[in-house]
């Protein structure tokens, strides 16, 4: 029992500070100790400790004299990883026209009539339900290619891109052309046309892409 609450702990310290570097809370070269990080959560230093190594695993942390040092999520990483999207987003999005379900398409429209509701309101309160909606899509829709491995390589993706995503987000204009997008996508999964599917999932993220381009670190 013991060794499963470690475990567990361990994880949510993991996606804890995962979420709050992708996020820009720590700023990329601050340091990050060990002992420190163990007091402020209220944890033992084992469990940090582990979390840490994964999280150098990832390459947003590396090690460094005293401390863990904070890589993040540079521009050029960022625009990488658009490319990767583009090479592979649309395989997912085709082969999730062939096999999402009614279930998944339901929970789909549910997500989409969210995103615009908190879209038209347009106040900053609403850019982070923007954020988590637009997460919660993209993963079903990764989910809906029936790939595991597409799945997890671009939901992996995706979540790194998180501070770039909401400063993108955050442009009210881009938020809104962004449901569009999102509806077109929807509008082929539903009628099961994997080219079409394809074709706007790829101009989804052609143009999320150019709306970051031009942001710095």
């Amino acid at each position: 029992m013991r060794e499963h609450r470690s475990i567990s702990i361990a994880d949510q310290i993991f996606e804890k500070l995962q979420r709050d570097i992708l996020s820009g809370k720590y700023e990329r070269g601050e340091v990050l100790v060990e002992q420190r990080l163990a007091e402020e959560l209220g944890v033992s230093r084992t469990p940090v400790r582990e979390a840490m190594r994964r999280l150098e695993q990832e390459r947003i942390l590396e090690e460094g004299t005293k401390g863990a040092v904070v890589v993040g999520i540079s521009r050029e990483d960022m625009l990488d990883m658009y490319e990767i999207r583009l090479a592979i987003e649309g395989i997912a999005a085709e082969r999730a026209a062939l096999y999402i379900t009614d279930e998944q398409l339901s929970k789909m429209r549910d997500i989409l009539d969210l995103l615009q509701f908190y879209t038209e309101k347009e106040d900053a309160a609403s850019s982070d339900k923007i954020k988590d909606l637009d997460s919660d899509f993209h993963l079903l829709l990764y989910k809906s290619s029936g790939s595991r491995a597409l799945c997890d390589t671009l939901n992996g993706i995706h979540k790194k891109m998180i501070k770039y995503r909401k400063a993108s987000i955050s442009n009210h204009k881009r938020a809104k052309k962004s449901l569009v997008e999102h509806e077109a996508i929807y509008s082929a999964l539903l009628s099961h046309n994997a080219e079409q599917a394809k074709s706007a999932s790829l101009e989804h993220v052609k143009n999320a892409g150019l709306s970051m381009s031009d942001m710095g670190e």
